[in-house]
């Protein structure tokens, strides 16, 4: 069977593309593609503790079975363009200045006691060193669906009005916004809240990528690693 295969971050510059095809056996895993690269990219290997794979966009335990036609990433943590709407909320990975007045504008109603908003910005530095400018990169079809997945959770959990969840793409200077999640809400509390998770589940969830630059070198952030999907066992799957 033959599978896509799409690398990010630190991933891509070892195996020197950001998408291959592999030929696998049938019954084939994700573990045992992973060691397919592994064993060409011995650097690769290493990185096997601090990466997690998804198939067809959704996370996925390295156990999981493959079949012909899966797209399959490999994603190191994420740091945490396209657009999405759903009904009057915005989810968006772009590449040009976000404009938080003009988000806080959109989210805001009549019917509306509080807009809360987070605003994450660039530092001018980073583990003791001056930061020259950042890279973001995403998986974004993933990236894009998982703040959907976000947008309806906050949903759930809280009366909320309104949500925006933008990020940026690209490279970023000092003092830009790559990060902007604005929630309406008739009570501050909601708001509040519901801003607080969605920039926490955004950090660990959502497949995006900082490349960090130095006047001597750059590196890639390290983040969190997401909880993949589950696969029942042999023993499970035979009842």
């Amino acid at each position: 069977m033959r599978v896509r295969v799409l690398f990010f971050g630190r991933l891509k510059e070892i195996v020197g593309r950001a998408e291959d095809e592999a030929e696998l056996s049938d019954g084939s895993r994700v573990e045992d593609l992973f060691a397919r690269y592994g064993n060409r990219y011995p650097e690769f290997a290493r990185f096997r503790e601090s990466v997690v794979a998804s198939v067809n966009q959704e996370f996925a335990e390295w156990r999981a079975p493959l079949a012909s036609g899966d797209e399959v990433a490999f994603l190191p943590p994420v740091s945490g363009g396209q657009e999405a709407r759903v009904a009057e909320d915005i989810y968006e990975l772009l590449r040009s200045p976000i404009c938080a007045e003009e988000i806080v504008a959109h989210v805001k109603a009549p019917e509306d006691g509080a807009v809360v908003v987070f605003d994450g910005i660039v530092r001018n530095h980073s583990g003791g060193r001056a930061t020259l400018y950042l890279d973001y990169e995403a998986y974004e079809p993933m990236a894009l669906a998982k703040m959907r997945e976000i947008g309806a959770e906050i949903r759930q959990k809280f009366s909320i009005h309104r949500t925006a969840m933008l990020h940026r793409l690209g490279r970023l200077e000092i003092g830009e916004t790559s990060v902007l999640i604005a929630i309406s809400s008739p009570h501050r509390r909601a708001a509040f809240d519901a801003c607080r998770f969605a920039i926490d589940t955004l950090k660990h969830t959502v497949p995006i990528w900082k490349k960090e630059y130095f006047a001597d070198g750059a590196v890639w952030a390290e983040g969190e690693l997401p909880a993949p999907k589950t696969f029942p066992g042999p023993a499970e799957s035979s009842s």
